[in-house]
């Protein structure tokens, strides 16, 4: 997907906002296409809130080593997939993350997408 000036702005207006993450994918799941792929971070959705891909919007959470069922924090981050219909979103506690951390925090997930990591 193009990263167009208005979906830069919109990834830059998320920043900070608030969220409660559902997790489908807790640390230690495995990925039910890929079982080579074990999520070493906590890995959910919004509830209700749909995704590029028509399904509800996916956040990968940093900061939390434990599995986790729910999770409130801070939009920190977009990843911008230029080769996939939806981007995910990087939430934490507010601790800031620099670009090159989240780029390894979600690299088990993101070595497979061409993307970008789009920070205020």
């Amino acid at each position: 997907m193009e990263l167009t000036e208005e979906l830069l702005k919109e990834y830059k207006s998320l920043i900070g906002r608030k969220v409660t993450v559902t997790m489908d994918r807790p640390v230690g799941a495995i990925h039910p296409k890929h079982p080579e792929i074990v999520y070493p971070i906590n890995y959910g959705y919004i509830d209700g809130l749909l995704g590029g891909d028509g399904e509800e919007q996916d956040v990968y959470v940093l900061g939390e080593t434990k599995p986790l069922d729910t999770y409130d924090g801070v939009i920190i981050a977009v990843v911008h997939r230029y080769d996939d219909d939806e981007c995910k979103w990087v939430a934490s506690d507010g601790t800031p993350y620099t670009k090159d951390e989240i780029e390894r925090e979600v690299h088990f997930q993101e070595q497979f997408h061409e993307s970008e990591i789009i920070m205020k």
